[in-house]
């Protein structure tokens, strides 16, 4: 069976590993079983947090508020976070049962492919939402004339194709078999395929993901935000616009919490199975907890914390996701580029 950890903890949010069974009273059985049961609870957590949170930002920016760019963004980063927190209550019952798969086949690969389509989807909107600040800030004009929810939306629709191209191989190499020691016991894994290639197609598909789901998004990111940063600086405008200060910290949160996660990746790579062993749970954790993140910032960032508490759940997400623009740009799209860009931000 593969040995790809930390691929499939990612997909099953739990290492898959060759099964080796410790003397219970082994030290490194016992700090592995702690490593599962906080996984097991960081897990049930982040589902509670994860479907209710993001299902009442998809609720309010979905059915509640009026349809513009900021509430299209957030919309489509609740659906992913919410469709891959929905799915962790099978992660759980396969740590739980000692990586025993009892949903078949099917669920197997379903549960996977969504895990990954969460994290292509996520990064790829965030830095769609990037580039959208971007033209916002330097073109401001162009933005006022042509930043429309109906182009946001085909926008939106783009990224998830592009995020069900990149998971494909995962749908397509994960299955489930029974173990070698006991055919009862069920794993849900990638297989690579015979063994000649399985060391070149997972070693491809490490980098692949860490060059697509990583390095080319957050370089995307980071041009976008110092190129936002030079021009606020030039022109001494204001940082203080709600929508701004949210997706940065979104998008600060979703890279403390991954960069982890491909470091392990390239550690698995170069077989340091001890490391794994008791590393790979903690950054799965940290990585699934993103998934519950974004509601909470939404609510505390960018405004006092007391003033915030007064507040409905209702009124708080409205705050944040409504663009101020919208209530003072004018409709005169002949104005200078720098009212209209103190007006954006």
């Amino acid at each position: 069976m593969s040995n790809a950890a930390l691929e499939d903890s990612l997909s099953n949010n739990a290492t898959i590993i060759e099964y080796e069974y410790y003397d219970d009273d082994a030290p490194i059985y016992k700090l592995e079983k702690a490593m599962h049961i906080i996984s097991m609870v960081i897990y049930s957590l982040a589902f509670v947090l994860g479907v209710l949170g993001n299902g009442l930002v998809i609720f309010i920016t979905g059915f509640r508020m009026k349809k513009t760019v900021n509430t299209v963004w957030f919309l489509n980063l609740a659906i992913a976070d919410f469709a891959f927190t929905f799915f962790l209550p099978l992660s759980v019952v396969y740590l739980a049962l000692r990586f025993h798969w009892p949903f078949g086949g099917f669920l197997c690969k379903l549960n996977s492919t969504v895990a990954f389509l969460n994290l292509y989807a996520s990064v790829y909107l965030l830095m769609v939402i990037s580039i959208d600040r971007f033209f916002s800030v330097w073109y401001p004009v162009w933005a006022q004339n042509h930043r429309t929810p109906r182009l946001a939306s085909f926008v939106a629709l783009g990224v998830w194709i592009l995020a069900l191209v990149l998971c494909s191989p995962v749908m397509y190499f994960r299955q489930t078999a029974p173990l070698e020691e006991s055919e009862d016991h069920i794993n849900c894994y990638t297989n690579y395929g015979n063994p000649e290639m399985q060391k070149i197609r997972h070693h491809a598909t490490i980098i692949s993901r860490f060059i697509f789901a990583f390095v080319i998004p957050f370089t995307v990111i980071l041009f976008c935000y110092g190129a936002i940063v030079l021009k606020l600086r030039r022109n001494q405008l204001s940082q203080s616009n709600k929508p701004f200060q949210v997706i940065t910290a979104v998008i600060v949160a979703f890279f403390v919490c991954w960069l982890p996660y491909h470091i392990f990746s390239f550690l698995e790579l170069k077989g340091h199975s001890e490391v794994l062993r008791i590393g790979v749970p903690l950054v799965t954790s940290l990585a699934f907890i993103n998934s519950c993140l974004n509601p909470i910032l939404y609510v505390f960032v960018g405004q006092d914390f007391k003033k915030r508490l007064r507040q409905s759940l209702f009124s708080v997400f409205e705050n944040a996701f409504t663009e101020e623009n919208s209530q003072t740009v004018s409709t005169n799209k002949t104005k200078s580029s720098m009212e209209t860009m103190s007006h954006v931000l």
